[in-house]
């Protein structure tokens, strides 16, 4: 009977303290509140708990700094802005003047305000300088650091000499704010170049019929300029450049189609446009062979795959149609629910079509249809025919940088996905 009483004793303690103590911790935090308790130098709740209540420092987003010619732009200048863009929060892209180049380089093909056009709707910028100097100085990339915030700088794998043999980059080094990304493989601006004088006979002038009698195996080389193409496609590249988007049963989709070859300036800004039509945007690209039927085989100038790259590192795109149909049928604005289509006033001649029948005919006659008037009075052609009416100096600069590709090539390494 004891040891009972003792044990029922010690239940009743222990829960008398449990009470206690449950009614302790209540008054407490009740006097936090009120002053119904009077009890002195009774610490309050940011005293107890220092770091409650206090709102956190947003963290700081890290700022990189990538610059360039950007002249002739292509997929692998949007590659490297891409891997630049994923070593930060957010992307500064310097665009050298148009003097500068020419000081260093020779004329560029594209003036700075197409160039800024170009960079400014690449999906992964958030912010363009124009004109900056051609050589790293210190004194510019202090500049950089104080001024725009900038914490790394960024510049591909491939060696970058002045002409006095120093390295353009040793001042970010020698700082510590120094960081590399892999060159982009299979295209180049040299390359580029080199297609657009291999064709300079039949670009100067206008294409005959008879260039539909070639046999594949000479289509074929055309298709890479008359020099081999080192582009080599895969999935994984094509994912990256994706939005991963895809249109609502409400959204309004707005298509526009055509070649978007050699992607230029007139290209970006009838994009940007067509895309305040809209909620999703999606391009239709045409195949190698139909732009080949309509222009000649001289023509695409850059081909399917390296073309769809090109569109979709466009801010403005959500999706592209590769290899589309050059008419817009019904059953293609069925398939993607398409609300509006839309052509520039500016475009390529097809000088090989024979105009028998209006593409757009079915959107027309659905009244879907929209003439978008063409901020920019520029084609492929006009680019390319930039580059033939200065020739001589865009050769001799193209051989010099071609011993260099060449060398690249054979001596390369095993790249690393980027």
């Amino acid at each position: 009977m004891e040891i009972e009483n003792c044990s029922r004793m010690k239940d009743g303690l222990c829960t008398l303290s449990h009470l206690f103590c449950g009614i302790l911790v209540i008054c407490v935090f009740h006097r936090f509140s009120t002053s119904f308790f009077s009890i002195g130098n009774v610490p309050k709740l940011p005293n107890l708990f220092p770091g409650l209540g206090k709102k956190k420092l947003p963290k700081k987003k890290i700022r990189v700094f990538m610059d360039g010619c950007f002249d002739l732009m292509h997929y692998g200048h949007a590659n490297a802005l891409r891997q630049a863009k994923a070593l930060g929060d957010e992307l500064v892209v310097g665009v050298i003047s148009d003097e500068e180049i020419t000081l260093y380089k020779g004329p560029p093909v594209l003036s700075i305000k197409e160039r800024l056009t170009l960079v400014s709707g690449l999906k992964w910028v958030d912010e363009v300088i124009p004109n900056i100097p051609y050589a790293l100085s210190e004194d510019f990339m202090n500049t950089l650091f104080k001024e725009y915030k900038i914490d790394y700088i960024v510049h591909g794998d491939d060696p970058c000499i002045l002409s006095d043999g120093t390295d353009a980059y040793a001042p970010a080094k020698i700082a510590g704010r120094y960081k590399q990304i892999k060159r982009t493989e299979g295209v180049s601006s040299t390359d580029i170049v080199g297609r657009i004088l291999s064709r300079k006979f039949s670009m100067a002038s206008s294409s005959t019929a008879s260039d539909n009698c070639m046999n594949t195996e000479t289509k074929n080389s055309f298709s890479s300029g008359g020099q081999m193409s080192h582009f080599l496609p895969t999935s994984r590249r094509i994912v990256q450049f994706s939005s991963g988007k895809s249109p609502g049963p409400s959204s309004r989709v707005v298509y526009i189609d055509g070649a978007f070859d050699l992607f230029h300036a007139g290209h970006m800004e009838i994009l940007k446009n067509a895309k305040q039509l809209g909620d999703f945007l999606l391009v239709g690209l045409y195949s190698d062979q139909t732009i080949s039927e309509l222009r000649g085989n001289n023509f695409p100038l850059m081909n399917l795959l390296e073309r769809s790259l090109s569109v979709l590192a466009c801010r403005y795109v959500d999706d592209v149609i590769i290899g589309a149909p050059f008419v817009v049928t019904k059953d293609l604005i069925t398939t993607f629910n398409i609300s509006l289509v839309v052509r520039g006033t500016v475009a390529e001649n097809n000088s090989l079509w024979n105009g028998s029948s209006d593409p757009y005919s079915v959107p027309k006659t659905m009244g879907i249809f929209r003439l978008l008037e063409s901020p920019e009075v520029i084609t492929t052609s006009s680019i390319a025919q930039r580059l033939l009416a200065n020739h001589s100096a865009y050769q001799e600069r193209y051989s010099r940088k071609q011993v260099t590709e060449k060398k690249y090539y054979v001596e390369k390494q095993h790249v690393a996905a980027d």
